[in-house]
């Protein structure tokens, strides 16, 4: 086998063995849970509510607080929003859900890293929950 048969060969086995993890996590309860959760999240009317007014008044004040010149009220304001956002049982419920899905795909990562002898989640890109 030459050059390029032997990387076709080791791309197609990865992209197997990728496609495999991923639909092993996509059946897991863990991820379940987590869609679960976050269909939740979308269907209800008031943590949606709830979330569009934080975010509102959030991006409202984007230039202060980069500047810290926010007065004590707005900061309070924002604060008492943000309270009731992550106040709301399905958004609770929801990041329960995100950080038991972010510890199994850190230890997944983990796991690969020693698998393979390289810093798996090094790989990774900005954003990425490995």
């Amino acid at each position: 086998m030459n050059l390029i048969d032997t990387q076709t060969v080791e791309t197609t086995t990865i992209d197997i063995a990728v496609r495999a993890f991923a639909e092993a996590l996509a059946d897991s309860n863990v991820f379940q849970r987590f869609e679960q959760a976050s269909e939740r999240l979308q269907a209800d009317a008031a943590a949606q509510a709830a979330m569009r007014a934080f975010q509102q008044k959030q991006q409202s004040l984007q230039a202060l607080l980069m500047l810290n010149a926010v007065s004590p009220a707005e900061r309070s304001e924002l604060e008492n929003l943000q309270k009731a956002f992550f106040g709301q049982p399905t958004v609770a419920s929801l990041l329960e859900a995100q950080s038991e899905l972010r510890i199994v795909c850190q230890t997944t990562a983990s796991m690969l890293s020693e698998r393979i002898e390289l810093p798996f989640a090094a790989a990774c890109g900005p954003g990425c929950s490995c």
